[in-house]
């Protein structure tokens, strides 16, 4: 076989899976459907001194903070702060290199067995994520020290995803609001994650199980954070992603329509 011959089959099968991926009904832009969806959290707080405390936020590696409202080394290159607002009420701050990642106002119920947490999320494009989250105390007996189960949210922002082709049978998966991209080929191999608000270290990687059906495992410097399955439904209309968070016992569940 000549070498004009071998270059133009190559680029043949090249140009073959550009049009595949393009064509694959994972491709797209897809919005969250929040009524369709369900988003579990779980959070576990102890009392390591005088004003002190450790919080794990999943995962079961706690971060130790002391309430006195100012930033504190925390996980994956940030800090967090708690502000005590008051005898039933915490402000919660996250920051990566002094910019605010996220906001939490923390509520204790009256008879402490509830706990409400009015999450909101400062993205790269200037816009806001924000829901609200309520807690079931499921472990301590009063205050904010205890273990805590969420039984409900509200997701009070839009949320998109966009699927894209990438490298012939690969897919970026962007989120334009975080400008956070996840390029992958479906090969086990550990593709970095990119944007100003990924954690270092942060990778992932995918197989295909089938025609409407991806696994991805989500790493930061190479252990395991998280795996998701995505099915596309067999009218391409909706996409499902479950993810499933190391330390948690409950999955999330995230429905999102095409648009």
């Amino acid at each position: 076989m000549s070498k004009r011959t071998f270059q133009l089959l190559l680029v043949a099968c090249l140009v073959t899976g550009m049009l595949w991926a393009a064509n694959d009904a994972f491709v797209g832009r897809w919005k969250l459907n929040p009524s369709k969806s369900k988003l579990t959290d779980q959070m576990k707080v102890e009392v390591a001194g005088a004003n002190k405390y450790a919080i794990d936020f999943g995962g079961g590696v706690a971060e130790i903070v002391v309430a006195d409202g100012k930033d504190q080394p925390g996980r994956f290159g940030t800090t967090l702060a708690i502000t005590v607002e008051g005898p039933d009420t915490w402000k919660v701050v996250r920051k990566r290199n002094g910019r605010t990642l996220l906001t939490g106002i923390w509520k204790l119920s009256e008879d402490g067995k509830t706990l409400s947490d009015s999450f909101t999320a400062n993205q790269p494009n200037g816009s806001t994520f924000s829901l609200d989250y309520l807690y079931k105390r499921t472990a301590g007996s009063s205050g904010f020290a205890g273990t805590w189960e969420s039984t409900s949210e509200k997701v009070n922002s839009a949320f998109e995803l966009q699927i894209r082709p990438y490298q012939g049978d690969g897919f970026s998966f962007i989120n334009p609001a975080q400008g956070s991209t996840q390029n992958m080929k479906f090969d086990d191999n550990d593709y970095p994650n990119l944007g100003p608000n990924v954690a270092p270290g942060s990778a992932s990687s995918g197989r295909r199980v089938n025609e409407r059906t991806l696994e991805i495992t989500d790493k930061i410097k190479g252990k395991v954070t998280d795996t998701r399955q995505i099915e596309i439904s067999p009218d391409g209309k909706t996409l499902t992603m479950i993810v499933h968070a190391v330390g948690r016992s409950k999955p999330n569940i995230l429905v999102f329509d095409r648009e």
